[in-house]
């Protein structure tokens, strides 16, 4: 893509005060901006984030347009996608069930910046989730002075891949408008691996210096068939990946989701320095899925709808003097989760759970600079949340083996704390540092599956269901932080130590099919980005990550935690070779072995350690772009999600991820 002068590349920043909705003083902060976006050889958001040092990625459905990839913040594993807080403009994309974010629903095209804050101290702003960090998307608003504007993009790739990607601005008075749609449709990597996803959003906005307002609407519809995993078993001399990497135990396993989503909010100037900021909104999700395992058959039908209310205030006037930013406020959510659980579609279902739940919350969070060269921010949150989980049990329902749920009925309040310091030297050198206590509660989907384990009647003896009762702790965390940012002479560096100590962390076990609470863990490291502009042509960027994630007592204290590689990193050149008609990317990531989900003995073997490199030529003439983007150049064979046996040594299930692939664009702006 071309860049926004002839013939340099894009600012690069790693600044705090370039963070907007998410600038927290002495966090450890990284900024993707659109131009980042456009010129990655990565395909996804995923690819992307996978850039930032501290972020690993698990895929777990053959990669296809990032579809049930997840995001991890700090060493996670198993349980990432509930301790990284998503947002999008500043608003929780998190819902109150497992799912996760499907940041694949998310025309990249649209997005204007990302903003990564690593470390828990977004929770005194945000609430749950924020455990490892916060990630925000913050859109394009179509306000860009031009009449009107229109892009359209289409594209072929690997497995049968095809895309194509529609938008529109208009901007009249102080109206703007702005529409973007996306369609993908691939074969997949894996058989059974098939996705069809179309997805749009579109925004009306009203700008005045004295208000603003805005509607934004956005949809999507997915279907994704689910390959499972491939199985090696040294004691009878099995070994799928080998065999049959691209095959499936699961050939009529799927997925299907339709979101739809409306939100709109108004920004009000008060008094100089002072503005309301309202915004409120409804999303609904479905979600329908089918598995046809050996023993077990099961068919799971839900719907989760979120309202939700975010009033808050900023006030930006000196106090005593001292320059001072407050932002303070109250959220609202109220979510409301149905899912009808039965053997086949259209089965009477043996459990139908019903849970909602509701949370308020009040914060404040203030920054003063106590110098010109010094900031200091305090902050805290207190969040209460009432929860009321039910289960309607039918005995004489088709493949019925299980017991019903107890009910539970909850009421509690959480609170979280932020403090954070950052001083400048120099224009060149800054140090930070800030510390911060954070709580996660638990969601729906892992309180609904605290037990039964699986249905009785569909397996051979011995089979016990688990009791269930929706009961789980909430998880709470402590965490330290410090660095230093260092910039001059096109060189920007920014490293920085963490350590953190968790309580209560909810788990998965994937064998026996049920969460639970962890005993304590600790998670600690460092993490270092650094660029360097050699000219106003070439850039290099690279980054590196040491992630340490241990049981701290308990069974199996001194442990690994699964799923977190100890090392990571990334280095990438930018290179506009001829002025905007060719222009060069490249990204190489490295990541050293993992743990295997449910390995918490650390007896089996390990996902292996393993690199791939990225590459993108692209260019621009007149109206017309183009790009070809090879993705694993070198063909690597390799996957990064696999579960081990509990009982059998050198048994496992992983899940392969695609070798070299290919990716044609092109279009043109009207």
């Amino acid at each position: 893509m071309a860049q926004e002068a002839r013939g340099q590349l894009p600012p690069v920043n790693v600044d705090a005060s370039r963070l907007g909705t998410t600038g927290i003083v002495g966090a450890s902060t990284s900024v993707i901006t659109a131009e980042d976006i456009a010129r990655s050889p990565g395909q996804t958001i995923q690819d992307v984030l996978a850039t930032v040092p501290g972020i690993q990625v698990q895929n777990l459905y053959g990669g296809v347009n990032g579809v049930g990839s997840t995001v991890d913040l700090r060493g996670f594993g198993a349980f990432a996608s509930s301790n990284t807080l998503f947002l999008i403009n500043g608003r929780r994309l998190n819902e109150a069930d497992l799912q996760g974010v499907d940041l694949s629903t998310i025309p990249l095209q649209s997005i204007e910046r990302i903003e990564v804050t690593r470390g828990n101290s977004g929770a005194v702003l945000y609430g749950d989730n924020a455990v490892g960090g916060v990630i925000n998307i913050v859109t394009k608003t179509g306000a860009n002075g031009k009449p009107i504007t229109m892009r359209a993009e289409a594209g072929v790739g690997s497995f049968n891949q095809r895309t194509g990607n529609v938008s529109a601005t208009v901007n009249s008075g102080p109206w703007s408008s702005a529409v973007y749609g996306n369609v993908i449709k691939s074969d997949g990597y894996r058989a059974n691996n098939a996705l069809s996803q179309q997805n749009g959003v579109g925004e009306v906005r009203y700008s005045t210096p004295d208000l603003s307002a805005f509607l934004n609407l956005s949809a999507d519809d997915q279907h994704l068939g689910l390959p499972g995993g491939r199985f090696v078993d040294p004691s009878i001399s099995l070994n799928e990946l080998a065999a049959d990497r691209r095959g499936t135990a699961t050939p009529l396993d799927y997925a299907d989701k339709q979101g739809v989503n409306a939100t709109a909010g108004f920004t009000k100037s008060l008094w100089n320095g002072a503005e309301l900021i309202v915004d409120g909104g409804v999303r609904n999700k479905k979600q329908q899925a089918g598995f046809f395992a050996q023993y077990y058959e099961s068919y799971v039908d839900s719907t989760l709808t979120t309202w939700s209310l975010t009033p808050r205030l900023s006030i930006k006037n000196a106090i005593f003097g001292l320059p001072s930013t407050i932002l303070t406020g109250i959220d609202y959510y109220n979510s409301a989760y149905d899912s009808n659980r039965s053997m086949f579609k259209d089965m009477a279902p043996s459990h139908v759970y019903n849970l909602k739940q509701q949370t308020l919350a009040g914060y404040w969070q203030q920054t003063i600079s106590v110098l010109p060269t010094t900031d200091v921010s305090y902050g805290a949150r207190i969040q209460s949340m009432s929860l009321d989980a039910r289960d309607r049990f039918d005995p004489l329902a088709p493949g019925n083996g299980g017991a019903q749920a107890s009910p539970l009925k909850t009421d509690e309040t959480n609170h979280a704390l932020h403090i954070g310091l950052e001083h400048r030297f120099n224009e060149n050198f800054s140090v930070f540092a800030r510390a911060a206590q954070a709580f996660r509660t638990p969601n729906v989907d892992e309180r609904v599956i605290t037990g039964p384990a699986w249905d009785c009647s569909a397996y051979p003896a011995p089979c016990t269901p688990i009791p269930q009762n929706f009961m789980l702790k909430t998880q709470t965390s402590y965490d330290v932080e410090g660095g230093v940012r260092i910039r001059g002479g096109g060189l920007e560096i920014q490293t920085s130590v963490y350590d953190m100590h968790l309580k209560n962390e909810i788990h998965y076990n994937p064998v026996d099919l049920y969460n639970y609470n962890l005993d304590p863990t600790h998670r600690y490291g460092t993490e270092t980005n650094a660029t360097l502009r050699i000219s106003d042509t070439l850039r290099l960027r690279g980054g590196f990550a040491y992630t340490r994630a241990v049981f701290e007592e308990g069974q199996y204290a001194g442990n690994d935690v699964p799923l977190v590689s100890r090392l990571s990193g990334s280095f990438g050149l930018s290179w506009n070779v001829w002025q905007k008609y060719v222009v060069l990317d490249a990204t190489a990531r490295f990541w050293s072995s993992r743990r295997m989900d449910n390995d918490q003995l650390n007896t089996q073997p390990t996902i292996p350690a393993n690199a791939t490199m990225d590459l993108k030529v692209s260019g621009e003439v007149d109206r017309f772009f183009w790009s070809a983007s090879v993705n694993n150049l070198f063909n690597a064979e390799y996957y990064d999600y696999a579960v081990a046996s509990a009982y059998t040594a050198g048994r496992f299930s992983a899940y392969p991820l695609p070798g070299r692939t290919y990716m044609l664009k092109a279009g043109m702006t009207f």
